[in-house]
């Protein structure tokens, strides 16, 4: 059995773990997918590298109503497939390489391992290992639905879409939730057919209600939403293409929709399953995250265990890189300063979703905050304001979106914002600042200069809406 001062189970976040710290310590690092983990190679990174040029093209659209006649003449997809991964290759091949040729103190295991115990693992090629401390960073995989056909060739996941041939004329996205939102937006403004079908009656259930709502009337007008409705099955058919027949929530038959791919964006699971975590004595939870304390240490029997940590998608409730990254941040200092613990921070977390449009959000979602409310036994307020009511909302004609922001009464404390419409993963910034250093909505709204006629007026002007 070989010994080793770290092992890190995963190339993500994870990577990040390998400092200084541990330059005259041994350290392995276990990952049987492509080195550099989910963001980098199938999720945020490249998926927003699709979103740009998405968005320019659609751009166009829009432009008739400024008085601008512009229109795509042509959207070359192996272009724009090969300008992705032209550089994201590249950077996962480099990493893997210097942590694999150019430390000498790293091991790198280009493969899975499982536990065997609390402190020990084998890998699939037998390879029996130990170590002073582990760090579970295995990340999270797609999930597919149990249904005949998904194993067919013309269906895809997150993992495998973006690398695709050409440009599919009819695409099926199958879910509704955030990785959908933003491929129909992206096949959608590129030009294809979309048809999107969702269990539920409506988009992105996790977010606030009227984001919910309005995001799906939004995306009913751009492309054929399909509701209430659930694959039964996928068949391949003599042209290549394939057939998905449709049922709806009680099992009866709801159509055919004939497509030339099928992604299937229905969810992502954690990896624990994948480790044999429970060998280890670890806690799951119910949706099979590794359990983790405050300060990322792995849980047993309900106490932490000293010398195991796990971070991101494979126990972290947040699939948000950004989530990620800080809980490396926190364990990389927890590695080396046992005296010194720090925890993690995860009360403010923000989320944006790159579809059309734009959605970002942090905090308490409107439900969430009045049940808080009720407990607390206080009063929530809230104020729902255009980008129309501003000057750069006139100026792009913008009638759909807008930024709800949710305080309590009497402190003016922000609890929540919800945005919806263009660059709203830039603008929810300087709300997610206010909360994390507790600057209520009056200091914020006049404690600082709002340039004039920029969109961020339109969150001062939320602030003053606020009847705190």
């Amino acid at each position: 059995m070989t010994h080793y001062d770290l092992i890190i189970i995963g190339s993500g976040s994870g990577n990040t773990l390998v400092t200084e710290d541990w330059d005259s310590k041994k350290v392995a690092i276990i990952d049987g997918g492509t080195f550099g983990g989910t963001c980098l190679n199938v999720g945020c990174i490249p998926t927003k590298m699709y979103v740009f040029p998405a968005e320019l093209a659609h751009s166009t659209v829009k432009a008739a109503d400024l008085g601008v006649d512009a229109r795509v003449d042509a959207v070359h997809w192996p272009k724009i497939r090969d300008r992705v991964f032209g550089r994201i290759d590249a950077i996962s091949e480099a990493g893997r390489n210097y942590r694999d040729v150019e430390l000498d103190n790293v091991d790198l295991y280009q493969e899975h391992a499982r536990f065997t115990g609390e402190r020990t693992l084998v890998t699939d090629s037998g390879a029996e290992l130990e170590g002073g401390q582990i760090v579970i960073a295995a990340g999270s995989r797609p999930v597919l639905p149990d249904v005949p056909g998904m194993d067919l060739p013309q269906v895809h996941t997150s993992d495998t879409v973006m690398r695709i041939e050409e440009l599919p004329g009819r695409i099926l996205i199958v879910g509704g939730g955030y990785v959908a939102a933003e491929f129909a937006h992206i096949f959608d403004s590129f030009g294809s057919e979309v048809v999107q079908i969702n269990r539920s009656g409506q988009l992105l259930k996790h977010t606030d209600r009227d984001v919910s709502e309005g995001y799906t009337r939004q995306a009913q007008q751009q492309w054929d939403l399909r509701l209430n409705r659930v694959p039964g099955s996928v068949t391949e058919l003599p042209d290549g293409r394939v057939a998905a027949a449709l049922v709806d929530g009680d099992g009866a038959d709801a159509g055919t929709v004939q497509a030339d791919i099928v992604l299937v964006a229905t969810g992502r699971r954690p990896n624990a399953d994948t480790l044999d975590v429970h060998r280890a004595g670890f806690d799951v939870t119910g949706d099979g995250r590794v359990v983790v304390d405050d300060y990322q240490r792995v849980v047993a029997a309900g106490s932490a265990v000293d010398g195991v940590w796990s971070l991101g998608d494979v126990s972290s409730e947040y699939q948000l890189k950004h989530v990620a990254n800080h809980e490396a941040r926190v364990v990389s200092h927890n590695l080396v300063h046992p005296d010194d613990l720090r925890f993690g921070d995860h009360r403010y977390v923000p989320a944006a979703i790159f579809t059309r449009p734009q959605i970002a959000s942090v905090g308490l979602t409107e439900e969430e905050a009045r049940r808080w409310a009720a407990r607390n036994g206080t009063e929530v307020c809230m104020q729902l304001q255009a980008y129309g009511s501003t000057a750069y909302g006139w100026a792009m004609e913008d009638d759909d979106g807008f930024v709800k922001l949710l305080a309590e009464k009497g402190t003016g404390k922000l609890l929540g914002a919800h945005i919806m419409g263009h660059e709203a993963s830039m603008i929810v910034q300087p709300l997610i600042q206010a909360m994390s250093f507790g600057l209520d909505a009056h200091t914020m709204a006049r404690g600082q200069y709002w340039i004039h006629p920029a969109l961020p007026e339109v969150v001062e002007n939320a602030l003053l809406g606020l009847d705190v």
